[in-house]
């Protein structure tokens, strides 16, 4: 039996059956993270999504540096590139430690070495 047919002036398939798979349904309903870990991941995504902050991020992959030197490397102003760092700061993507007078700035944690790593990897393929 053909589960999907196409309506007049649909140009995608619609599913002739309802609760066609219900242990599939049911399953995969309960696996479901809830609206507010969905919004979470939706919004590190979002900030995963500017050009300019991976950049920093992938900067950051290779080694921990000062706000100038990232400036001096990526072509901005630091007022910008300090920008960027807040977002990424406050999206848990990045952490900081002071040596003196200088900030130095590294990738939080494994997980965005991670996001990373294989958000590059499936680019590539």
């Amino acid at each position: 039996m053909e589960e999907l047919e196409l309506q007049r002036g649909d140009e995608a398939p619609v599913c002739a059956f309802q609760n066609a798979h219900p242990d599939t349904v049911a399953k995969v309903r309960s696996t479901l993270p809830d609206d507010d870990t969905m919004l979470d991941v939706s919004e590190l995504f979002k900030v995963l999504g500017d050009s300019t902050r991976c950049r920093i991020l992938f900067v950051l992959l290779v080694s921990e540096m000062c706000v100038c030197d990232l400036s001096l490397l990526l072509g901005m102003a630091v007022s910008a590139v300090s920008h960027q760092l807040r977002i990424l700061r406050q999206a848990q993507l990045v952490r900081y430690r002071r040596e003196g007078k200088t900030v130095f700035y590294a990738l939080a944690d494994e997980h965005v070495r991670t996001l990373l790593s294989q958000g590059m990897e499936h680019v590539q393929e």
